[in-house]
């Protein structure tokens, strides 16, 4: 991977210590139940660290504290499933058994920030996605057989399944594919994924019945195990993000129109607030911009933020695209991942992406949102995000009324201390991220996630940087930890 990015980093504009105290970004916010110190922000990232039984590791509490040394004003930890079902090395929150892994990551997190960090916890349903499967065994395992199926092969009802099957297989590819529905296209191309508008599945019919307990529930282990607050994962891919999407076509109340599209997600908001009251802090990640075709807009998005700030939400964090729908064809055995399409590339976007460039890219729909809310509400801050890694760019979203509150990702994942750097006077200290999405790689490989500038020097630098611990990915080849900053 190219080390040079074809698009050249902003001039940061790292402020004197004095310049950041009169600063917007280094200005307390009240974010709901508590006011953070600053108007910094960590967003969930998953960095496969934990279990595959959802348990939180050491090495999923070291990712966290490491963050925490950087004293951000707020810390979000990845999205943690809300069901007691296996998904892999993914935070899981559905049985009381994980509070008490997740309260040693709430202490950790305090500790290593001196209290001053508050940390929320991302809660996060989807529904099931298969991978690729291989074409025989598609044709004989997955295929429900219909009459067009024997129509095509020109064999009648006294052929059995087997031999149906059979004929299918024999054909060209091509000639295969014109034989099956979208659906079973997909289905065979892709890997067979559930949408929330199946209804004819029982378990995503009862879904507005199942949902808003599970997330009360996975809530209020959140506030027993420590944690300031929730967010809610209305987000990307996923299932509370595709009732709101405009392609849901459910018709029992719950898709459709706008009202009937913020069904659901409102009245998971009402049971998760019921459930842990009105001091904690419950907010919401939505996008702004679905970026497939037939997908939720900006302007549907604000008007969802404005219901979202009426029903009594404490904040509100945009995000762009993430999305199933144009990802890229995944090798058989694999399954599809949501961030390889256009909307992928518009949720993260890289040096490689066109005019304008990445730098802030994603912040005119925070901008949107953010004027919507306050049509309604001036205490529901809005967190904008989308290639944020220099002061200057913080400070200028913050005072041209784009965000209330400043995200960055993938700069903080490349030196967690850059938040206390740049409060302390010392931004010639940064290490800047380069935004080729080297981290966004290994998360679609499910590897731990780290930065390649942790493991190679600066270019002033005739050394690695030294490390924060021993730990080694599963692979030995990269560190697990930030590099140490000693102030």
């Amino acid at each position: 991977m190219s080390k040079t990015p074809p698009y050249p980093l902003p001039d940061p504009g790292w402020p004197s210590a004095d310049e950041a105290l009169m600063s917007r970004l280094f200005a307390p916010v009240r974010i709901g139940a508590f006011t953070a110190h600053s108007s910094t922000w960590v967003p969930a990232m998953v960095p496969w660290r934990s279990t595959e039984d959802g348990d939180a590791t050491p090495e999923v509490v070291d990712w966290y504290g490491r963050f925490a040394d950087g004293r951000p004003g707020v810390l979000v930890v990845e999205a943690t499933g809300i069901r007691d079902v296996p998904s892999g090395p993914l935070l899981r929150i559905g049985h009381d058994r994980f509070v008490p892994g997740l309260r040693r990551l709430t202490d950790e997190v305090r500790a290593r920030s001196g209290g001053q960090t508050r940390v929320l916890i991302q809660l996060i349903d989807f529904l099931r996605i298969r991978r690729r499967p291989d074409k025989a065994v598609f044709l004989a395992r997955f295929l429900q057989l219909e009459a067009r199926h024997r129509e095509a092969v020109g064999l009648g009802a006294e052929a059995d399944d087997e031999a149906i099957r059979a004929a299918l297989a024999a054909l060209p590819h091509e000639d295969l594919l014109t034989t099956l529905s979208d659906r079973e296209r997909e289905d065979l191309e892709y890997g067979a994924r559930e949408r929330v508008w199946d209804t004819h599945l029982e378990h995503i019919a009862e879904l507005p019945r199942t949902l808003p307990g599970l997330f009360a529930d996975a809530a209020a282990r959140a506030v027993e195990a420590g944690f300031d607050g929730v967010e809610l994962h209305f987000a990307h891919a996923y299932t509370m993000a595709s009732f709101l999407s405009a392609r849901n076509v459910r018709e029992d109340g719950y898709g459709g129109d706008l009202e009937g599209r913020a069904r659901l997600p409102l009245e998971v908001l009402a049971a998760v607030r019921d459930r842990v009251g009105p001091h904690v802090t419950v907010g919401c990640r939505m996008l702004g911009d679905e970026v497939i075709e037939g997908g939720t807009s900006v302007d549907e998005a604000a008007w969802f933020a404005k219901r979202f700030a009426e029903a009594g939400m404490d904040f509100i964090s945009i995000s762009k695209g993430g999305k199933f729908e144009d990802a890229k064809q995944p090798r058989v055995g694999a399954a599809a991942y949501p961030y390889t399409g256009e909307s992928g590339h518009e949720c993260m976007p890289t040096v490689r992406i066109g005019a304008p460039g990445p730098f802030g890219r994603n912040l005119p729909l925070s901008a949107t949102v953010r004027r919507a809310v306050r049509e309604v509400s001036e205490a529901v801050p809005v967190i904008g995000c989308g290639g944020l890694g220099t002061f200057r760019e913080a400070e200028a979203a913050l005072t041209d009324g784009a965000c209330d509150v400043v995200a960055a990702a993938r700069q903080s994942l490349a030196d967690p201390d850059w938040w206390r750097k740049m409060q302390l006077g010392r931004g010639d200290d940064v290490r800047r991220c380069i935004y080729t999405n080297y981290c966004e790689g290994l998360d679609q490989k499910h590897k731990e996630v780290t930065c390649q500038l942790w493991d190679r020097p600066a270019p002033e630098e005739d050394r690695p940087p030294p490390h924060s611990g021993s730990l080694r990915s599963s692979d030995q080849k990269r560190h697990l930890l930030a590099p140490r900053w000693d102030s």
